[in-house]
């Protein structure tokens, strides 16, 4: 064989060899997503300066027409992540104890259950209000040039998520929304073998973590533009003990007005609840913090103060 015909098996067999390896572009960590939502994020974040809430998520359902593997528990976790670098602590609730808890607090509020010394949501202490979602649609789709020898192609994912903030003490939708995110990768192949890939899960959680940010971001800003509310968690005589803290940013002397959470309000015509019935107690006053979670607090006028009632500070 001559020298020539070797040189030119061992060429083919480089070109053939290069064909194989197929190189990727763009992970999700490094937010290749493409409206920047991530910027934004941070920004909104580091801006934050309200209480430090705690936010209950449950995992979100995939009502996509497409079922993605895991996409429920990776928006969730996504979300949490995110709240949590934007200062708000986060608990992930299960789903079967959440409607065990849910049965309960109904109960207890229609008075068929006397409330006693333990309340239904103890299990959640510092719970002050609830995530949760549903991922409602989701598409991958192809964009790419192809040549003989070399091959460029593009995989963009696009996910629509629908979230609701919920008032845990009350009941009430803070923020109901629908956003959608977007995340592209890149991959190259040779000698038109083709850019070939299987599942990925970075093209998942780009796209969620794009949705999830624009969720993220109006949670925070409606929580800092919300007066604090916190719950008593004591009555002796005049005395009371509030679920306040150094947390509140409240300062001691401040006045709080009280309101017992009652009757549940529905829609009527489709049954679903909107909110619960507040009536006003009374006025307090916020003598001293105990610690970042507790404050002491007098009662300055009203009568009827209960465990669990609702103080907020007067405009």
């Amino acid at each position: 064989m001559s020298r020539h015909i070797i040189y030119i098996i061992l060429a083919a067999l480089t070109l053939t060899t290069s064909a194989c390896i197929t190189h990727m572009t763009g992970q999700a960590k490094d937010d290749s997503t493409l409206s920047g939502q991530t910027q934004q994020l941070e920004s909104a974040g580091a801006a934050y300066t309200g209480p430090q809430y705690t936010i209950g998520i449950v995992q979100f359902d995939n009502r996509a027409p497409a079922k993605v593997t895991g996409v429920g528990e990776a928006a969730a976790t996504i979300l949490r992540t995110q709240l949590e670098t934007a200062g708000l602590k986060t608990i992930l609730l299960d789903e079967n104890s959440l409607k065990e808890s849910d049965k309960f607090i109904a109960l207890q509020r229609s008075g068929v259950i006397k409330t006693g010394s333990k309340y239904a949501d103890s299990g959640f202490d510092a719970l002050d209000y609830r995530l949760s979602g549903a991922i409602t649609a989701y598409s991958e789709v192809e964009e790419g040039v192809d040549a003989i020898v070399f091959q460029k192609k593009s995989v963009v994912a696009r996910v629509t998520v629908d979230y609701a903030l919920v008032d845990i003490a009350t009941g009430k939708p803070l923020v109901a929304e629908s956003g959608a995110g977007e995340y592209r990768k890149t991959t190259t192949g040779a000698l038109g073998l083709g850019a070939k890939s299987s599942f990925d899960p970075n093209l998942r959680d780009g796209a969620l973590r794009d949705a999830l940010a624009k969720a993220t971001e109006k949670v925070i800003r409606k929580l800092s533009a919300m007066p604090f509310q916190g719950k008593l968690l004591a009555v002796d005589g005049q005395s009371l003990i509030l679920k306040a803290g150094t947390r509140s940013q409240l300062k001691e002397g401040t006045q709080l007005t009280v309101y017992h959470v009652g009757e549940t309000l529905r829609d009527p015509d489709n049954g679903q609840i909107l909110g619960f019935k507040e009536n006003k107690i009374g006025v307090i006053k916020i003598n001293h913090h105990q610690n970042e979670n507790l404050s002491e607090a007098i009662i300055l006028s009203g009568s009827g103060f209960q465990i669990g009632d609702i103080a907020r500070p007067i405009p």
